[in-house]
């Protein structure tokens, strides 16, 4: 009977569950769906769509050393999924499609239709644990609700994982050829104009290009990734993110590669080793979160009391955080960085989410758009999850009255000016101690095209923790 695997966010051939199930039931197809409607709807973002066709390209000839032939069709919107999905099968006499989970309400309601119209043509589906490694609803608090607080949804993941550490699967060996070609695929879609020459060479595509930035990180600078991770200006983290998003690497890949380096240890050992899985394990929670709390996948505050916030409508103030424009160099820089490379060191993240939240009172869905249109690993999960937090409306959340001074957070993270004079030339003139403020010289700095800053820092602050003060409280338990 033959099988096939719906390809998503999954493009690689080595430890993809789906892909295993699937050749081990029977001979196999591969299918992915063109979906630029439902794509616009969430945001996505051009450089990121990019991303994902390049990475078809290359999974579609690690599949064809598998004998896999990859089919492309068009489903526009995923409500188109069911009927399209429904006509391939039946041409091509697929008794059972195999599929790995994703965890959005969207994406949970398109596999239900999904399965439920192929049920009804009596073929089977068969979701699959995949980009995560524990399953929504297996890791409950002792009153059998989901976590709500990092802490402590981290210590039950230790806990199991020195129990059983999910393991890896390899790549499947070849199976027979089939009678079937593989369809030609699209370089570009159209709405998803491709990013420029010099994004798409810093993010090379394909299981290979990511293992390789993988194990460098991991033999030569997991070791130092607590001291440096906050430093913008020099090369500390990982950059896997885009790989681990578009499911080019797994966070299995990612946590055996890790524990390798540590000796098997996940909570001691090498402080780097047990930051970084930290941070894998963040990414598991605000998908967790997405199942357990699904109103984040509407657009709602997690804690709803926050909804309340009288955010304001500036829409010239946006304009000029989006485009690096505010007068606070480090925020600058930082957007400009977003814009040119469609990534952002995460400490900046915090920063420019907080500015925009707390010292402009924008409403934080602003930023989660702004953000999700530009970056190459745009991640519901993660992207709501880290934009509720700096906002103090989500799970978790940075207690209100903690608001980052970006102009401190420079001057700590980058003393030396380097972020800031690689994105913002203009100031590159500037000695270590002006660079971060320049509107301190009153106007005399010399650089007539960057601007003063939008806001004052501690007005606004003030501004934003009265907001905060004069919320009305919620006794309803965060459901």
């Amino acid at each position: 009977m033959r099988q096939l695997i719906w390809l998503r966010s999954d493009l690689r051939s080595a430890d993809n569950s789906a892909l295993h199930a699937a050749m081990a039931a029977g001979p196999t197809l591969a299918v992915y769906l063109l979906s630029p409607e439902q794509w616009r709807e969430h945001d996505d973002a051009p450089c990121k769509v990019d991303f994902w066709l390049r990475n078809l390209a290359e999974l579609q000839q690690q599949l064809a050393r598998l004998n896999v032939p990859l089919l492309v069709r068009s489903a526009p919107h995923w409500r188109d999924a069911p009927a399209v999905l429904l006509e391939l099968c039946r041409q091509q006499q697929i008794g059972a499609v195999h599929f790995n989970d994703e965890y959005g309400l969207n994406e949970q309601a398109r596999d239900r239709a999904v399965s439920q119209t192929l049920a009804n043509a009596d073929i089977a589906c068969h979701g699959h644990l995949d980009q995560l490694l524990f399953r929504p609803g297996s890791l409950l608090t002792k009153s059998g609700g989901y976590f709500q607080v990092f802490s402590q949804f981290r210590k039950l993941c230790y806990q199991r994982l020195h129990s059983a550490l999910p393991p890896m699967l390899g790549t499947p060996g070849a199976q027979a050829p089939l009678p079937v070609a593989s369809d030609p695929l699209p370089s570009a879609v159209p709405g998803f104009e491709p990013p420029p020459r010099s994004l798409s060479e810093l993010w090379p595509a394909g299981e290979d290009a990511a293992s390789a930035r993988l194990a460098d990180f991991v033999d030569e600078r997991m070791g130092w990734y607590q001291q440096r991770r906050d430093l913008p200006g020099v090369d500390g983290t990982s950059q896997v993110s885009a790989y681990l998003a578009a499911g080019v690497l797994s966070p299995r890949q990612c946590l055996h590669a890790a524990l390798r380096n540590n000796y098997g240890e996940f909570e001691s050992g090498n402080p780097g080793a047990v930051t970084w899985i930290n941070e894998l394990l963040w990414r598991e929670f605000y998908k967790h979160i997405l199942v357990g709390y699904p109103r984040v996948s509407r657009h709602r505050a997690f804690r709803l009391e926050t909804e309340a916030l009288p955010w304001r409508q500036v829409p010239d103030e946006l304009a000029a955080w989006q485009q690096g424009r505010t007068g606070i160099p480090l925020v600058d820089a930082a957007m400009r960085q977003l814009l040119a490379t469609g990534w952002m060191h995460n400490r900046l993240r915090m920063v420019v989410a907080m500015y925009l939240t707390k010292n402009l009172l924008i409403d934080w869905r602003e930023g989660e758009r702004w953000f999700m249109r530009h970056l190459i690993d745009g991640d519901l999960a993660a992207n709501n999850g880290g934009w509720q937090w700096s906002a103090s409306t989500g799970t978790d959340a940075a207690p209100y009255f903690r608001i980052f001074n970006p102009i401190s957070q420079s001057q700590k993270f980058d003393p030396d000016g380097r972020f800031i004079r690689r994105w913002l030339p203009e100031l590159a003139h500037l000695d270590d101690r002006d660079i971060h403020n320049p509107a301190a010289l009153g106007g005399l700095f010399g650089a007539a095209n960057y601007p003063q800053p939008i806001v004052d820092l501690s007005a606004s602050r003030a501004r934003a923790l009265q907001a905060f003060k004069s919320l009305p409280k919620l006794e309803a338990e965060h459901v």
